[in-house]
C-alpha cells in the first residue's frame, strides 16, 4: 500500500473542494439565508450522491483493469487531458465569486437533502470527473481494485464532507469576508488551476 498517494489524494479533495463551484456556492447560500442546518442538509445530499458515483467508477473501470491494462493507460490519459480541459476552463471563466442572497428559496431538510442528491448523481460533468481522477490514485498492487475505488470514495466523502460542513457552519463569516476581500476569487481560482493540472501531470507521470 502507498500512503504517499492517499496523502496527496486527500490534498488534492481538499483543494478542490475548497475551490468555488456550483455545489458549496449553493450550501454557502442556503446556509447563508435559511441557516446552518439547511446548508448541512445539502451537504449530505451531495455526498451521498458521491456513493453512487464511486460505485459507477468502482465497477465500470476495475472491468477495464482486467481487460485490457493498455485501455486502462488510455483512461488514465484520457483523464489527464478531462483535467486540463477543465483547467482551461476555468482560466477563462470569471475568477469573481456570485453570491445571489435573493434567489435561494426556503425548503424543508428532506427535500434539500433529495436536491443535493440528484444534484450530483444526475449531473454528468461529476460521473466524468470521478472516472478522470479517481483511477490515478490506485494506491496498492494487490488489493482488489472495487475495494480501492470504495476506499478513495470514501475519503472523497469525508474530506469534502468536513469542509463543506465548515462552510455551511462559518457561512456568514465566509461571505463577509468574499465580499470584503474582492481578490479572494482570483486566488481560488489560481488554486483550481493549479489543483487541476497538477492531477492531470501526475496521472500521465505514475
Amino acid at each position: 500500500m502507498n500512503l504517499e498517494i492517499l496523502y496527496a489524494f486527500v490534498l488534492a479533495t481538499a483543494a478542490l473542494a475548497f475551490a468555488p463551484g456550483p455545489d458549496n456556492i449553493y450550501v454557502l447560500m442556503q446556509s447563508m439565508v435559511h441557516g446552518v442546518k439547511s446548508g448541512l442538509a445539502t451537504v449530505f445530499g451531495l455526498m451521498s450522491g458521491c456513493v453512487v458515483h464511486t460505485s459507477l467508477v468502482a465497477f465500470g473501470v476495475s472491468v477495464l483493469i482486467k481487460q485490457s491494462p493498455f485501455l486502462f493507460t488510455g483512461l488514465k490519459v484520457v483523464g489527464a487531458g478531462y483535467l486540463l480541459f477543465l483547467a482551461y476552463k476555468v482560466f477563462k471563466g470569471n475568477a469573481h465569486i456570485q453570491l445571489g442572497e435573493g434567489h435561494v428559496p426556503k425548503k424543508t431538510y428532506k427535500s434539500l437533502f433529495v436536491q443535493g442528491f440528484f444534484m450530483n448523481v444526475l449531473n454528468p460533468k461529476v460521473s466524468i470527473f470521478f472516472l478522470a481522477f479517481f483511477p490515478g490514485f490506485l494506491f496498492s498492487d494487490s488489493m482488489n481494485s472495487v475495494w480501492q475505488f470504495y476506499i478513495l470514495g470514501a475519503i472523497f466523502i469525508v474530506v469534502s464532507f468536513i469542509i463543506f460542513a465548515f462552510i455551511a457552519i462559518l457561512a456568514g463569516r465566509i461571505s463577509i469576508y468574499l465580499k470584503q476581500h474582492k481578490n479572494t476569487g482570483l486566488v481560488l481560482k489560481w488554486l483550481q488551476i493549479v489543483v487541476f493540472m497538477g492531477i492531470a501531470a501526475f496521472l500521465l507521470l505514475k
